[in-house]
């Protein structure tokens, strides 16, 4: 009966121990240490607050694999014109040039890049002004550099889409424009095979010359 009672009074201690242990008033569920509280506890962040979303990039950040930044502004047109493509075109390069050119630009300038789009279309559109001839006319004469600037800047009516648009897809537009333009050079991929040729023609000319 004695060994019962010790049994019973053991027992007892070890639960009211365990109760005391357990109840830390209003902390209850909360440790007594934390390994590194200040991870454990972190700061609660929304990261598409107003405020957060408003703020822009420190300046001169570039974001992974981006072209470094385009320096020059917007009255820069001569130097524009001076600006070659630093990317290499492919023939995939200038297929997406043309993709992005007639979801941007085409509603304006017309698949053909003859100014006819179906804002215009052919003066019975919505939109009075037609729209720059790109095939014809003083545009057509446009460098790559150009054609870049003025999809940064914008050009009279015409509004800027930097926004829409980053600098590589806007160096494929322009690549895909040339291309289009009289006298337009091909994509790389396209140029291999003319290289020889027109390298085994200039010798003959030189020749020719040479006996003038």
């Amino acid at each position: 009966m004695k060994r019962t009672s010790n049994i019973l009074v053991v027992a007892a201690l070890a639960g009211g121990a365990l109760l005391a242990a357990c109840n830390t008033g209003e902390h209850h569920r909360k440790p007594g240490r934390i390994y590194m509280p200040d991870m454990y506890e972190s700061r609660a962040y929304e990261f598409y607050s107003e405020r957060v979303a408003s703020m822009k990039p420190v300046d001169g950040t570039v974001k992974r694999g981006e072209l470094l930044p385009y320096h020059l502004k917007a009255e820069d047109t001569a130097q524009a014109n001076l600006v070659k493509n630093p990317l290499v075109i492919g023939k995939a390069d200038v297929e997406e040039g043309k993709r992005l050119f007639n979801i941007y630009c085409g509603i304006c300038h017309g698949t053909a890049l003859d100014g006819n789009g179906p804002l215009y279309k052919g003066g019975d559109g919505p939109y009075p002004a037609a729209p720059a001839n790109l095939v014809s006319g003083p545009k057509s004469a446009y460098s790559e550099g150009r054609l870049f600037h003025v999809m940064t800047y914008g050009y009279n009516a015409m509004g800027s889409y930097a926004s829409q648009l980053d600098r590589e897809q806007r160096w494929k537009i322009a690549a895909y424009i040339k291309t289009m333009q009289p006298g337009g050079s091909k994509p790389a991929a396209d140029t291999a095979t003319a290289a020889p040729a027109a390298g085994a023609a200039a010798p003959a000319a030189d020749s020719a010359a040479a006996k003038k």
